[in-house]
């Protein structure tokens, strides 16, 4: 390695400048060929009333060295501060979150020894575009959005991950028994991309019972891909399952820029005591130095490190009586690792990472078919808190209204048909979705719909929202009611 390779460095809040240090000195003494350039982000800067915890400068960082080796931060409490994982993700198209769960056992205590999957979680949309809504007294509502581009583009991630590190299987995860139309579109892409892998095994699991078996039977997985809630939440559990979240590294990838961090938070009741385990963020850097192209490097902290666990050398979180040779803190755990680099574990499998294979993998989008579009029908969403809330009576009011044919077809609360013939026990809010199309669902024009809400604005009730309803290829593309 003849030249050294500069990334973003930021050393973040609580206990991320003691690990960050601790992580930093472990990779120069193992050679890594570096540079750095340090950045602030975090509290400090969000108090600045930068309200996205990261100023311009720290944007212009990442686009130079397009790699980020990030210690937690903390989120000051109340609103206006967004989360800066989330924005650098989807400011820069980190597309794929990557969580290896590997066991250590059983010098990391776990049930479950024989656990090694990867989870790979969809990481720019899902709910966590935070896209969200006050919009009546009583309802809030958040928007879920799922693209085919960004679910193609993270199975295929998936199966190329499984590919390149001889994985055999990658189990899908949704929960498109409810949500059928987002959850529904994942499940469809992953089924559709499989048939490209006939090599690599498959399956699909319902979140809920996929969730009890990370808990229960972790060892059945092999590689999960999932949407990005759903992956947030059981990649912490397969975590925990292996022995501790606070061993945990994280890689955020996308087509230019890669971000790499621990999985846990940034501890603030144990900053600044100097036992903090820097592990996490050790493991995600040793998986940034194989992103960068350095291998070598990263076999020799990651034996080192497993070496070192096998050695009894342990910070309190891990700490066993009767296995455990010795607590330490931080910086002496950091040494520990530093006076095995070298060396390999007896017990445990050595890393191995491939030093020939560094092309990029394949995300390249499918060409498809425009379908065909056509417009069949409105969701007029209406805040009404009269007549105690009785749907009949909003009903009839609503049946006055007619533009061209476009009239009230049904409306629901929660979701839930309410009229015509609802059931008199269900509990109404103050929020009601209102779905006006033509009796034989024909197709309508938008200038239709702007007649309609005037009439309904006449009327005295209060718009505050639309989806309009579509059909392609001629097939419905919005969600039946409960009940219907």
């Amino acid at each position: 390695m003849s030249s050294k390779r500069k990334i973003t460095v930021a050393y973040g809040d609580g206990i991320g400048p003691e690990i960050m240090t601790a992580t930093l000195n472990i990779l120069e003494a193992a050679g890594a060929q570096l540079e750095y350039d340090v950045i602030e982000i975090g509290e400090q800067v969000y108090l600045k009333g930068v309200s996205s915890g990261m100023e311009p400068k720290a944007f212009e960082s990442l686009r130079e060295t397009k790699v980020f080796l990030k210690a937690p931060i903390t989120t000051p409490q109340g609103g206006g501060f967004k989360s800066l994982n989330v924005t650098t993700r989807t400011s820069f198209g980190l597309f794929a979150n990557v969580r290896p769960c590997k066991s250590y056992s059983p010098f990391i205590q776990t049930h479950f020894p024989k656990t090694d999957m990867v989870i790979i979680r969809e990481n720019e949309e899902d709910l966590y575009a935070g896209i969200e809504h006050r919009q009546t007294q009583e309802v809030v509502q958040s928007l879920k959005l799922i693209s085919q581009p960004g679910s193609e583009k993270i199975i295929r991630y998936a199966f190329e991950y499984a590919k390149k590190y001889g994985r055999k299987k990658v189990t899908c995860m949704t929960k498109d028994n409810i949500m059928k139309l987002a959850d529904g579109l994942f499940h469809r892409t992953f089924d559709e991309i499989a048939k490209e892998y006939p090599d690599i095994k498959t399956d699909h699991k319902i979140i809920d019972i996929g969730t009890a078996l990370i808990a229960d039977r972790p060892e059945i997985f092999d590689v999960i891909v999932t949407l990005n809630l759903y992956g947030d939440i059981i990649s912490d559990v397969a975590a925990q399952v292996t022995g501790s979240v606070g061993l945990g590294g994280s890689a955020n990838v996308g087509e230019e820029v890669a971000m790499f961090e621990a999985i846990h938070g940034s501890a603030p009741d144990i900053t600044g005591m100097g036992i903090a385990n820097p592990s996490g963020l050790l493991n995600g850097a040793i998986m940034m130095l194989v992103h960068i192209g350095q291998p070598e490097v990263a076999e020799k902290i990651a034996n080192a490190w497993m070496k070192t666990l096998e050695d009894g050398i342990h910070t309190g979180d891990i700490y066993q009586e009767g296995l455990s040779s010795k607590k330490v803190g931080t910086a002496e755990f950091a040494e520990a690792v530093i006076a095995r680099l070298g060396q390999s574990p007896a017990n445990m499998i050595p890393a191995a990472f491939d030093k020939e294979d560094t092309t990029p993998m394949n995300t390249k989008l499918k060409a498809r078919t425009p379908e065909k579009k056509e417009l069949i029908g409105v969701d007029v969403f209406v805040a009404w808190d009269e007549d105690g809330r009785d749907p009949n009576v909003l009903g009839e009011k609503l049946r006055a209204a007619n533009a061209s044919g476009l009239q009230l077809q049904l409306i629901t609360n929660r979701g839930v048909k309410v009229f015509p013939a609802g059931m008199k026990e269900t509990f109404c809010t103050d929020h009601w979705r209102c779905r006006f199309q033509t009796a034989d669902q024909a197709v309508i024009s938008p200038a239709q719909i702007l007649d309609l809400l005037k009439q309904i604005s006449d009327l005295g009730i209060e718009f505050i929202q639309t989806a309009n309803l579509y059909s392609f290829e001629g097939k419905r593309a919005y969600s039946l009611a409960q009940g219907e």
